[in-house]
Formats: structure tokens, sequence, C-alpha cells
């Protein structure tokens, strides 16, 4: 077997396992969006209804179809594109990875330098749901009050987000993630036991858990580009090697 037939056939697999895996993805999408009840049964408490911060944040459904669909498109282009030979293919396949390459580069860049924009973006999107229907609504307190004991932090920057709340304007006094028990020991958590506690808001430590596994999503990222890399380059070798090959076989 010549390198050129050992590249092509490795080029084939590697994107009939792509073109399977976005098969996968449009299928899980379909049926979420077809039977979401038994999706978010399975997941628990992570779906939390549909009214709930993570439905309104994410379209789960649409997201893994358009994923799936793209991961379709590029696994028939590579693989047909080895298998024919296929320069048009080829170059095709080429170019919408280095496109995703080019588009992840530039979203990892964006991400550097305006990291710092999106507690804001948060605070602007997350507060007013806090201040309004925590308490109230039994999804959102209940994704809240999980939150906040998990991670025991309190509402997103700090215990002032619930200043101006209707709980506190109900209750009379903060959620209890808010006091530190070993600082204010008290049954109830008021103004005074809330700034003292001084718990931490839920951003910074979500922030601290994703410092603290960066080692491993750094991993998969570079996985993934040098996946992409790498299919780059095989595509790009049997673009150019076509032509010779043809005229050997002859």
């Amino acid at each position: 077997m010549s390198f050129f037939t050992f590249i092509k056939v490795l080029m084939i697999l590697f994107n009939l396992a792509i073109f399977l895996g976005g098969g996968t993805l449009v299928g899980v999408g379909i049926w979420v969006s077809v039977d979401s009840g038994s999706f978010l049964k399975l997941f628990g408490t992570l779906g939390s209804g549909t009214d709930s911060i993570a439905s309104q944040f994410v379209n789960v459904p649409y997201f893994l179809i358009a994923i799936g669909a793209l991961l379709v498109i590029l696994g028939f282009l590579g693989c047909c594109g080895a298998q024919k030979e296929s320069k048009c293919l080829l170059i095709l396949f080429f170019s919408i990875i280095l496109i995703i390459f080019i588009a992840e580069i530039a979203g990892a860049v964006v991400a550097l330098v305006f990291s710092s924009v999106a507690q804001s973006f948060l605070k602007l999107l997350l507060i007013p749901v806090l201040q309004k229907d925590y308490g109230s609504n039994q999804e959102v307190t209940k994704t809240w009050n999980a939150t906040m004991t998990k991670l025991k932090c309190c509402a997103l920057d700090n215990y002032t987000d619930f200043t101006n709340s209707d709980y506190v304007k109900t209750k009379g006094f903060y959620p209890q993630q808010c006091c530190n028990s070993t600082i204010t020991n008290t049954a109830v958590c008021t103004v005074s036991d809330a700034a003292r506690a001084n718990v931490k808001g839920c951003y910074e430590q979500i922030l601290h858990l994703f410092k603290r596994n960066a080692a491993v999503v750094g991993g998969i990222a570079a996985g993934i580009t040098a996946l992409e890399l790498a299919a780059m380059v095989v595509s790009m070798y049997l673009y150019c090697k076509i032509d010779n090959n043809d005229s050997m076989d002859s």
C-alpha cells in the first residue's frame, strides 16, 4: 500500500466517523425538540422546565441539529472527496475547516479580551430574574438554591443583588446561603448578617471552577485544534497529489 493510498483510507475512515457523529447529533436534536419532556426528565434538575434560566439562555435542540448538520456535511465532503479523489470536494472541505478554525481562534481572542464584559452581560440578564422571580417562581428559586448551595455562593456578585428583590421585600431577610453559619449563626439571614458573612457571588465561584479545570478545557481545545490542522493538512496533501497519482496510474 502506497503512502497516498494509506492517507486516502485514513481520510475516509476519519470523515466517516465525523459523518456518523453528526448524524447522531442531528438525531438527538430532533428527539429533544419532539420529546422535550423525556429529555428534561433524563437530565433531572439541569432542565428545570421551559421557564428556567438555562432554557432561556440556550435553545439546545436547534443547536444540536445545527452542529450535527455541519458535521454531516463535513464528513460527506471529506469522505467523498477522498474516495472519488475529487479536488473540488477536497478544497471545499479544506475551506470549511479553515473557516471554522479561524472562527475559533477569533472567538478565543474575543473571549480573552472581553472576558470582563461577560459579567456585565450576565448581570443584565440574570439579576432582573433574580430580583423579580426568586421566591415566587418555583423553578427559578429551585435552580438558584441548588446553585448557591452547591457552590457555597450568594446571588451573582454578592448579597446586594437581593437587596431590592421581591423576596427580601416580602420576607424581610436574605436567603440562608448568603450567610456563613460559622460567622453569623442565626436562624434568619438579615442584611447585617449577610454583610458580615460576605459570601462570594456565584459568578466568581463559577469562574474559579473554570480556572481550576482550565487544563482539561485547554487540552480538549488543543486536541480539537490539532484534529482540524491534521484534517486540513491531509486534505491539502490529497488535493496536491491527486494529479501525480493519476499520471502514475496511467
